[in-house]
């Protein structure tokens, strides 16, 4: 074991002797001074460990604050964005159209793209693409009048060749009245194509309703 009272030991302990002979108090007011001391280092390390802890809280409030509000930012945004859309896909509906609305250019412009479209065909077959341009104003995910229908951009052959400019013959003319009147060979397709000169794969892959002379109609 190691000896606790070695020479460094035991000076000390004279010197303390030595001193508290000569001034008795001199003991009492060091360690009276070191308990001073160890008091206040309790102290200071107590209200250091405080503020630390005070301000652990303050910064972990300030996060939550942040989150939160950038939560909330974030949501209101995409309400703001989710909201105009909801409200176009229900501007337009099936109810909203009616064909005393369309002007006399459109009735025109409709017995110019039947002609072009469909000359040749049997009758049933133009009234049924006087219907198609008719679904489509009817969709929310098409223009809202015939003539914007006919002209958005590839929708029909007959603007894209220039045949849309060539005057409708009366067949073409009557077709599209019956179709205002309500009759649709199609049953509310929005979509035709002639399957030996179409180019495009993705008409196939439209669900096919009917043929009607040259031309299958699909949704």
């Amino acid at each position: 074991m190691t000896n606790l009272c070695g020479p460094m030991q035991r000076a000390s302990v004279f010197f303390y002797i030595q001193i508290y002979m000569h001034n008795p108090l001199f003991l009492h007011q060091h360690y009276a001074k070191i308990s001073i001391h160890a008091k206040e280092d309790s102290a200071v390390r107590t209200i250091w460990i405080a503020g630390v802890l005070v301000m652990l809280v303050a910064a972990g409030l300030s996060g939550y604050k942040a989150v939160w509000k950038e939560k909330n930012v974030a949501a209101v945004q995409v309400e703001q964005i989710a909201a105009p859309a909801a409200k176009d896909k229900t501007v337009k509906t099936k109810a909203s159209f009616h064909p005393s609305r369309v002007s006399d250019n459109d009735l025109k412009i409709m017995a110019n793209a039947v002609y072009g479209e469909s000359r040749g065909e049997p009758f049933e077959g133009q009234v049924a693409v006087a219907a198609v341009i008719l679904n489509r104003v009817k969709s929310p995910t098409f223009p809202d009048t015939p003539s914007a229908v006919i002209f958005e951009p590839r929708a029909f052959t007959a603007v894209a060749d220039g045949q849309i400019w060539l005057t409708p013959n009366e067949s073409a003319t009557k077709a599209v009245k019956n179709a205002l009147n309500g009759w649709d060979p199609t049953g509310g397709c929005t979509y035709y194509f002639n399957p030996d000169t179409a180019t495009s794969g993705w008409i196939w892959t439209r669900p096919q309703v009917k043929k009607i002379g040259k031309h299958i109609f699909c949704r």
